[in-house]
């Protein structure tokens, strides 16, 4: 799976573990930024990066990190067919594909472990979107971006 990688400073040394974790189980990974170690820096672009690139990569996902995962996820979510999801545990990241079909997950360091958040990007990943009765619900999700699109 395609799968495209952010962070400001704050999620700089998580998202080198992420980074190798995940291109040593077949994924190909795009590291988006930052590159600067120890450098304060700002998450919108790194957000807005993630966020188009997968909007227009079919069947790839984003993941973000950063302190707490907020601005990330209120940033990416402006994209327009970017659904990204404030995670902080694995029941909440299985539901966000599950009835969700989020396409980007977005994680706190400062709330969740190393260890967590490598168990919650392997079950985000493999969790597919259920569809049935969640399908119309994420469309209703787009008729409201639709309009604002107008």
């Amino acid at each position: 799976m395609k799968i495209f990688i952010g962070a400001d400073h704050r999620g700089f040394d998580l998202k080198k573990t992420i980074v190798g974790l995940l291109k040593s189980q077949g994924h190909e990974v795009v590291d988006v930024g930052t590159h600067e170690e120890g450098v304060a820096c700002d998450y919108p672009q790194f957000s807005y990066e993630v966020a188009t690139r997968v909007v227009k990569n079919a069947d790839s996902r984003g993941i973000l990190l950063c302190m707490t995962g907020i601005g990330h996820s209120i940033a990416a979510n402006k994209v327009p067919g970017a659904y990204a999801a404030l995670v902080y545990s694995k029941e909440a990241a299985m539901f966000s594909r599950e009835h969700n079909n989020a396409n980007i997950l977005v994680l706190g360091s400062r709330y969740i472990s190393e260890n967590e958040m490598i168990e919650i990007i392997e079950l985000w990943l493999k969790t597919a979107f259920e569809g049935g009765r969640h399908l119309a619900r994420v469309e209703k999700i787009k008729t409201i971006e639709r309009e604002f699109l107008k």
